[in-house]
């Protein structure tokens, strides 16, 4: 992304903001469906383009007549346009004021929702123009039509689209809130999904992870010549074409990799812009509540879906988040709690495929909580499952949504636990402020990272050490039958190996979280009896 690209984004956004237009959700919004408006005249020309060298059928999208839905965008008493008019080069070059507003708000709008019903999932369904403002929006559409998105390949799209969502700084009501990216792509690096898996985020946001796991993919099917350092968010990460993939494989990553959904009709479209800006205009995200509704064999064959499961599960789901009891279908229960992070993390272990790897963020109450629910999904991880970590994040690490002490639990569909890897990170790579934005050295992720990769030696190494010796190490194992003894906590620092250094200077920033955490287990705990006497009344 080229500075003259961050400063026309930052440019759009102080003009909505400006013009009364506060919301950074809905304006992401608003952009998604410009930015998409603009690439459809590329894209139309490029699928006719393509379909005539393989001498398929191939209708262009602008070919026909249009029925006005407001009059007033025609000259008086004409009903009908020629659909040529929806081309981004037409109106948005050629109109401006009010005549751009009522034209994008009643013809445009209609145009490409109705373009996008004959598609696998409508993500304009809905949709309107919120920015009703004429001068407002013609400066808008001028910017975006001076981004030059046509010229840019899919990585620039992509990273412009994430300067875009970066503007949005708050949670949504269901305790949903952007993942920082920096942690997606260390916990992607961890699960390592592969070419041929099917990857499947059930609470999708923005779809970062998905997209996460799609340049992991083609990082780690790149040459060493192809593959670039980029600056993003303050930091260096490594990026690859994907040039060593045949075109099959393309098309299988393209069409039958990627999967994901969401109880939020902004987010399935912020989802699906994000990845139609990144060549990945066919991947299906849901509008849907998993905790809610089930689909059968027959539903998912129509919507192209998975069978048999999913190779990987990728989440960071909402953490506050309550479901009334009576909704949630019966898959998903674990006893009687309503806590949405408890039931995502059952309905993840039910969507992975025997031998599926699942990396998940949850709230530091899911590991440690006494709730009959708490200690039962526990339990059914570990002894049904092969729980290989749990990685403790440094409390702050999502502001400034939330001050919510997390951990990433990674884990096996079947089998039984033997041992878990404990990581502890104390710095994510940037500072653990209000904002949580300001790049600094100190960073145990990448570390971890290596470290649990190379988890078979780190364990030989734990195993062979000396009990009584100091362990200086971000990382240590407990054996299942500890875990058991202990109601299967898996709380990373209830088995750290203390030591004289840990106990002088563990950071108080860490023992209030551990606070909040036990108070938020007894608000479950107060609240699951309120639901009994309730009952039983």
């Amino acid at each position: 992304m080229t500075p003259d690209m961050r400063r026309s984004i930052d440019q759009i956004r102080d003009y909505l903001f400006g013009g009364g237009y506060p919301d950074p959700v809905s304006n992401a919004e608003q952009l998604s469906f410009l930015f998409f408006f603009y690439l459809v005249e590329g894209i139309d020309a490029e699928n006719t383009a393509r379909a005539k060298v393989l001498k398929q059928k191939h209708e262009s999208i602008f070919l026909g007549d249009w029925t006005l839905r407001n009059p007033l965008n025609a000259a008086s008493g004409v009903t009908t346009i020629p659909k040529d008019r929806f081309r981004w080069s037409v109106w948005a070059r050629g109109l401006s004021g009010e005549a751009l507003v009522r034209f994008v708000r009643d013809e445009v709008f209609a145009f490409f929702a109705d373009v996008a019903n004959r598609s696998a999932v409508n993500f304009m369904n809905g949709a309107r123009l919120i920015i009703d403002e004429p001068t407002v929006l013609t400066q808008v559409v001028t910017l975006v039509d001076g981004l030059g998105l046509d010229r840019a390949d899919a990585d620039t799209k992509g990273d412009l689209f994430e300067h875009v969502l970066r503007q949005i700084k708050q949670a949504g009501e269901l305790g949903q809130f952007r993942t920082p990216r920096h942690i997606i792509r260390s916990i992607v690096t961890m699960i390592a999904p592969k070419i041929g898996e099917t990857i499947y985020d059930p609470a999708a946001g923005t779809a970062g992870f998905l997209v996460a796991a799609y340049n992991h993919i083609r990082l780690e099917n790149s040459p060493p010549a192809t593959i670039q350092d980029v600056e993003m968010d303050g930091k260096m990460q490594r990026r690859g074409l994907g040039d060593r993939l045949s075109s099959a494989q393309v098309t299988a990553l393209q069409n039958n990799t990627f999967y994901g959904n969401d109880v939020d009709p902004k987010m399935v479209r912020l989802a699906t812009m994000n990845l139609t800006l990144r060549g990945l205009a066919n991947v299906r995200v849901l509008l849907r509540n998993v905790l809610t509704t089930t689909l059968d064999n027959e539903r998912k064959a129509e919507l192209g879906l998975p069978q048999e499961g999913y190779h990987v599960v990728l989440a960071n789901p909402p953490f506050s988040g309550r479901v009334d009891k009576d909704r949630i279908v019966d898959d998903v229960k674990v006893g009687t709690t309503t806590a949405t992070e408890l039931l995502f993390v059952k309905y993840m272990i039910d969507s992975l495929r025997s031998g599926g790897r699942c990396g998940v963020i949850v709230p530091e109450g899911v590991l440690f909580g006494s709730t009959g629910a708490h200690k039962e999904l526990r339990r059914q991880l570990i002894e049904n499952n092969r729980v290989k970590a749990v990685m403790s994040l440094p409390g702050g690490v999502f502001q400034p949504y939330s001050g919510v002490k997390t951990s990433v639990l990674l884990f096996r569909k079947g089998g039984t636990t033997a041992n878990v890897m404990f990581l502890h990170a104390d710095n994510d790579g940037y500072k653990l402020d209000a904002n949580h934005d300001t790049a600094i050295e100190a960073d145990d992720l990448p570390t971890l990272a290596a470290s649990f990769v190379d988890r078979e030696t780190k364990l030989q190494i734990w195993n062979s050490r000396d009990p009584k010796a100091e362990w200086l190490e971000k990382w240590w194992f407990a054996d299942a039958a500890t875990l058991r003894t202990n109601d299967f906590n898996l709380s990373a620092g209830r088995y750290r190996p203390m030591s004289q250094t840990q106990a002088k200077h563990r950071d108080p920033r860490e023992l209030l979280d551990e606070l909040a955490a036990i108070e938020a287990e007894i608000i479950e705990e107060v609240e699951a009896l309120r639901v009994a006497l309730g009952d039983a009344a």
